[in-house]
C-alpha cells in the first residue's frame, strides 16, 4: 500500500506521477484547444511535436531518479495527451481526491487506476458532479490550503475556470482543521498572456519561506497582499508578464533547497542559486506551448 503524504509543496519528495508525451495524438484542432496558449500555437503552425515533449519528459525522469524518488507514468492512450497529471488528481495529508476534470479527459483518470488501486480505499474521495476542482490550482501550506478559483457570474463560459467556489467549499468541509484561503484569478479564453489557467501559474512557494509570485493573475489586490503578508516583500521573487507567461511559477520542488527549473528561465535560476537553492535546469520549453510546466505534469504522492 501506498502511504500517502503531502502536506506542503517542498518537503523531501519520495513518490510522484509524472505524465507521459508517448502516444499523444495529433495536433488538435483551434476547436479542440483547452486553453489561449495551445491555440496559439496551434495557429502559428508551432505547436510541439511528440518526440520533443517525450525527450523533454525523460529529463524530468532522469532528475528525480537521481534524487532517488519513486516514479510511476500512466498507462499510455492511444493518441491521447496524458502529460499534465496535476489535473486529474491531488493529495492532501493522507487523502487522494480525483478531480472532477472536463468529460473529454476522463480516460487520464483511468490511466493512473492502477496506481489509486494501490491507495487505501478509504483514502480515496470523487467529489459530486458540481464540484470542480483542479491539482493546479490546490497548493499546500502547511497550516493552510490555498486554493485558485473564479468567481464571475459568467464561470460557465470559461473553459479556462477550472475551480469553482463549490470545489473550495467541499476542501474546507474535507480538511475543517486546516486554513482554506481561496484566489480569484484572472482568466482570459483568448489572451494566454493575461490567464492564470491555474493557481501555480501564478504563484509557488519554494524553499522553507519563500515563493514566486505574480501580481497581475489575482483579481483582487487583497488576495496578492496576503500572500505578501504572509510570505514577506523580502522573500518573494516577483514575475513579470511575460515571465508568467512562460510559467516561470510552474517550477517543481524536490526538496527544501532543491528545485527543478526550465533551463531558459535565466533571472529565476539565479535568484533561486543566490538564495541558497539547488537548481536542476532542464529543458521544457516545449510541453510550457499547452499553458503547462514542471508542477502540472507531476502528481505527488508522498513527501517526508
Amino acid at each position: 500500500m501506498l502511504a500517502l503524504n503531502i502536506k506542503n509543496e517542498t518537503s523531501r519528495l519520495r513518490a510522484v506521477v509524472l505524465g507521459i508525451a508517448n502516444s499523444n495524438g495529433p495536433t488538435p484542432t483551434a476547436e479542440e484547444a483547452y486553453d489561449p496558449k495551445s491555440l496559439e500555437h496551434i495557429l502559428a503552425g508551432t505547436y510541439p511535436k511528440e518526440a520533443d515533449m517525450i525527450r523533454e519528459m525523460d529529463a524530468f525522469h532522469r532528475v528525480f531518479e537521481k534524487y532517488g524518488v519513486r516514479v510511476f507514468r500512466p498507462e499510455i492512450r492511444e493518441n491521447y495527451n496524458q502529460i499534465f497529471t496535476r489535473d486529474i488528481g491531488f493529495v492532501i495529508d493522507d487523502v487522494f481526491i480525483k478531480s472532477n476534470i472536463l468529460p473529454d479527459r476522463a480516460r487520464e483518470v483511468e490511466a493512473i487506476q492502477y496506481v489509486i488501486d494501490q491507495i487505501n480505499p478509504a483514502k480515496v474521495v470523487s467529489p459530486p458532479e458540481e464540484v470542480h476542482i483542479e491539482g493546479g490550482d490546490v497548493m499546500l501550506w502547511n497550516d493552510y490550503i490555498f486554493i485558485g478559483t473564479y468567481k464571475g457570474s459568467d464561470y460557465k463560459d470559461y473553459i479556462t475556470a477550472r475551480t469553482n467556489v463549490q470545489g473550495v467549499q467541499y476542501i474546507k468541509d474535507l480538511f475543517p482543521h486546516k486554513k482554506v484561503k481561496e484566489f480569484d484569478l484572472i482568466k482570459s479564453k483568448i489572451e494566454a498572456r493575461d490567464n492564470a489557467l491555474h493557481l501555480d501559474c501564478c504563484f509557488q512557494p519554494v524553499g522553507d519561506n519563500k515563493a514566486i509570485i505574480y501580481k497581475r493573475g489575482f483579481r483582487e489586490e487583497a488576495d496578492y497582499l496576503f500572500l505578501l503578508d504572509l510570505f514577506r516583500e523580502e522573500n518573494l521573487f516577483h514575475i513579470s508578464r511575460k515571465e508568467m507567461y512562460h510559467m516561470n511559477s510552474n517550477v517543481f520542488s524536490i526538496d527544501s533547497n532543491v528545485v527543478v527549473s526550465e533551463r531558459k528561465f535565466t533571472r529565476l535560476n539565479k535568484w533561486l542559486r543566490k538564495n541558497g537553492f539547488v537548481v536542476e535546469e532542464i529543458p521544457y520549453a516545449e510541453i510550457a506551448k499547452q499553458e503547462g510546466l514542471l508542477r502540472c505534469s507531476t502528481l505527488p504522492l508522498i513527501r517526508d
